[in-house]
């Protein structure tokens, strides 16, 4: 070595490279960003619509019960379609990102297991059989058909050589959820009065719903995270292929399992509350991972706050776009989300 080379003095023990604090300054700057949009978000849920709200009377309403009308509507109508939101927001973009982690595939979202469809063959058979005509009493027949259908979709992909591989996963929810859509339509036809009501539920919208869907639908929510969270480790294996997942003393078969069902509940439980509301699922991972990249322990809570952002913020300008009527969430979503969505690709960001 010369003279004139210059020495690096090792790093310390336990003191971590300088090239990995930018990282993690960029991503919890980040995750502040996306708190605060959050925030706003919610304000904006509780304080826009037919009827504007100041922020100060939303703060009262809120804070000191109060007795005026607003915070009547505050109360009973526009917190629980919030709650809505946040929830059913943070579970279908949270399905999303780890269906793709599961199958590897990029378009994943939740409905690539029929689960959506199986919640909607369950609306579609309470109305039509079980007398079922109100929300809540939609929620456990839209869940245990997606239960159903996850169930038997994993059962399909199973057989055979190589287990539950991913591709055999996506052709199983793609055979399982062409029959389900030919039973729900096969039930509308022969029960004709069933399909206002079912119309109504399947465009999906967080309007309407009552404070009781949110009581029913959160356990199910927090069973489902931590499921997922607990394979979160297991997806960034999963992510460099089967055979060095394997390598690194991962259990492949369980982490899709566990991660499976972690997606069916958190599926179920969207879909259950507002319908099949499509795109957060397939777009806010991949805005997930633009933004703090592929470490599931950052993508995972990062999806969980963007989608409902995107699903409340879908919400608030489909109430005011056609005033004095709403446009559903569920056809916001697209709208807003497409862009999105677009731009990535554009830049390449979507991972191959």
């Amino acid at each position: 070595m010369s003279a004139s080379a210059p020495v690096r003095a090792a790093a310390p023990p336990g003191v971590p490279h300088a090239p990995r604090a930018p990282r993690f300054s960029r991503r919890a700057t980040a995750t502040v960003a996306a708190v605060v949009a959050l925030l706003l978000a919610v304000l904006l849920s509780l304080a826009v619509g037919a009827r504007s709200i100041p922020p100060g009377e939303v703060a009262d309403a809120l804070l000191h019960g109060g007795h005026s009308d607003a915070a009547e509507v505050i109360r009973t109508m526009r917190v629980p379609r919030t709650l809505i939101g946040l929830m059913v927001g943070a579970a279908l973009a949270i399905a999303g990102t780890v269906l793709q982690g599961i199958t590897r595939n990029p378009i994943a979202d939740p409905g690539i297991l029929g689960i959506s469809q199986g919640a909607s063959v369950g609306v579609v058979m309470a109305i039509a059989f079980a007398g079922v005509h109100t929300l809540t009493g939609y929620v456990w027949f839209a869940f245990a058909g997606a239960a159903v259908a996850s169930v038997a979709v994993y059962a399909i992909a199973s057989r055979g050589r190589g287990g539950a591989t991913p591709v055999k996963l996506a052709l199983g929810g793609a055979a399982i959820n062409a029959l389900l859509v030919s039973v729900t339509m096969g039930i509308l036809t022969t029960k004709a009065s069933a399909l206002d009501e079912f119309r109504f539920w399947q465009v999906g919208s967080i309007a309407g719903r009552e404070a009781d869907v949110v009581q029913q639908v959160w356990p199910f929510l927090l069973v489902g995270t931590v499921l997922v969270v607990a394979v979160a480790r297991g997806l960034d294996a999963l992510a460099l292929g089967e055979d060095v997942a394997k390598g690194l003393g991962q259990n492949v078969a369980a982490v899709r399992i566990v991660g499976g069902i972690g997606a069916t509940v958190l599926t179920g439980v969207g879909v259950a509350a507002a319908g099949p509301i499509a795109f957060i699922g397939l777009a806010v991972p991949h805005i997930a991972r633009a933004v703090v990249g592929n470490d599931h322990r950052w993508v995972l809570p990062m999806a969980a706050l963007i989608g409902p952002v995107m699903l409340l913020v879908s919400d608030v300008v489909g109430r005011i776009v056609f005033p004095p009527s709403e446009v559903p969430a569920g056809v916001m979503t697209a709208l807003i989300g497409v862009p999105f969505l677009v731009a990535l690709v554009r830049r390449k960001a979507v991972p191959a």
